[in-house]
């Protein structure tokens, strides 16, 4: 499996951030696509998740400030994120998965330096 993450960069506080994630393969479908973030001298963490039929999983301190979507026919994931703050700072990265669970990923994408100026 191939994830190619697009959107990110230099953005305001208060603004929003798009992140989308397109994933190939050529074998089964790809059921469970996730985002994670790990700013600079911290552990990676959840950012949200979703699932082929759409159930998501999104840490209780996102929920109020992002949506997360999925096109299953192009196999991409869509990340919207409002409110931004500059702790929001880090690499966000796409995971993917075969399996349904919302917590466990075995494909990784490079990741996209996202950078909130205060």
């Amino acid at each position: 499996v191939q994830l190619q993450a697009s959107g990110g960069g230099f953005l305001q506080t208060g603004g929003s951030l798009r992140l989308s994630c397109a994933a190939s393969t050529d074998r089964f479908a790809i059921n469970a696509m996730a985002w994670y973030r790990q700013a600079p001298g911290k552990e990676r963490e959840l950012v949200a998740a979703i699932s082929s039929g759409g159930r998501t999983n999104v840490p209780d301190s996102m929920k109020d400030r992002l949506t997360i979507r999925r096109d299953n026919a192009a196999n991409t994931a869509y990340l919207q994120m409002t409110g931004l703050r500059p702790e929001d700072t880090a690499v966000y990265y796409c995971a993917a998965s075969y399996d349904y669970d919302l917590n466990r990923f075995d494909f990784w994408g490079q990741g996209t330096l996202v950078t909130v100026s205060s």
